[in-house]
């Protein structure tokens, strides 16, 4: 039986499909980028559609009682990762403006 939550948890896989299909068709993803985040989308509907198919590697491999909390846990673990690489990312381009405005300074500096 599925549940008003499963079927959120669908709307909402299907709806961030759509919108990174939209962001490959405007080449603002590569195809590596788009395969991973379809892969993890899916991933994300069969989870909400089938919870139990990941219950036995939760309960006998980890040993947690509880799925929500490996789901949790989970959750966490990606948020930091994202945060990380956003961090790197934009610490990455300040680093390239500061660089082009320091040459950019210089050259009309000489100009006078």
């Amino acid at each position: 039986m599925i549940i008003g939550i499963q079927l959120l948890g669908v709307a909402f896989g299907m709806f961030m499909i759509y919108l990174t299909f939209v962001h490959f068709k405007r080449k603002e993803y590569t195809a590596k980028e788009f395969s991973v985040w379809m892969v993890l989308w899916l991933s994300f509907i069969f989870i909400s559609l089938f919870p139990q198919a990941i219950q036995f590697f939760v309960h006998k491999t980890l040993g947690m009682s509880r799925t929500l909390d490996f789901l949790i846990i989970i959750g966490f673990i990606m948020i930091a990762g994202i945060i990380f690489y956003t961090y790197s990312i934009v610490r990455q381009t300040q680093n390239k403006i500061e660089e082009i405005v320091r040459k950019f300074a210089i050259k009309n500096h000489k100009k006078r």
